[in-house]
């Protein structure tokens, strides 16, 4: 069921952004957003991206140590959200970095929020193209640490954000 709500153009630009990678210098490259979540507006018709709930690049490593424990941290343990995540990842054969979307349905989210982002969903994702992975996560312990992220990725990933899982 479709809820009737918008993507802001804000939202599109924010995912284009984070899609496109081209060769540019080191600077530009620090100001590439690492992760992005986006929330409802206030009169609940458009989806928007969340003030200050973003991750850059080069804020990773000396203001934030480990920048996938400070996105799991920005999300909101009592509503919903959709969010991006540029993840860098092994598997056997080859490093890869790929968006991923994820659906954030914390149990303890009003039951007319969960709702309302669910039926919302195929919106967002219809603005979003070429997405290769996305999920839901219920609770803090589906989203965790990178080994719960490396089990949505596939069973063949090794390491993590450099770490191995």
């Amino acid at each position: 069921m479709a809820s009737g709500v918008m993507v802001s153009d804000t939202v599109i630009s924010v995912f284009n952004d984070m899609k496109v990678r081209k060769n540019c210098g080191h600077e530009e490259k620090m100001k590439r957003k690492k992760a992005a979540i986006f929330c409802l507006s206030e009169d609940k018709k458009t989806i928007i991206p969340e003030e200050n709930k973003e991750i850059i690049v080069g804020d990773c490593g000396d203001k934030i140590k480990d920048p996938y424990k400070y996105f799991v941290d920005m999300l909101p343990c009592d509503d919903c959200r959709y969010a991006l995540y540029d993840c860098c990842y092994e598997t056997k054969e080859s490093k890869k970095e790929d968006l991923i979307f994820i659906f954030w349905a914390p149990d303890e989210a009003p039951l007319k929020s969960k709702m309302i982002y669910a039926s919302s969903k195929d919106a967002i994702k219809k603005k979003l193209t070429g997405i290769k992975h996305e999920f839901q996560a219920n609770t803090f312990c589906d989203i965790k640490d990178r080994r719960c992220l490396a089990e949505k990725l596939g069973s063949c990933v090794i390491k993590v954000e450099g770490e191995c899982v």
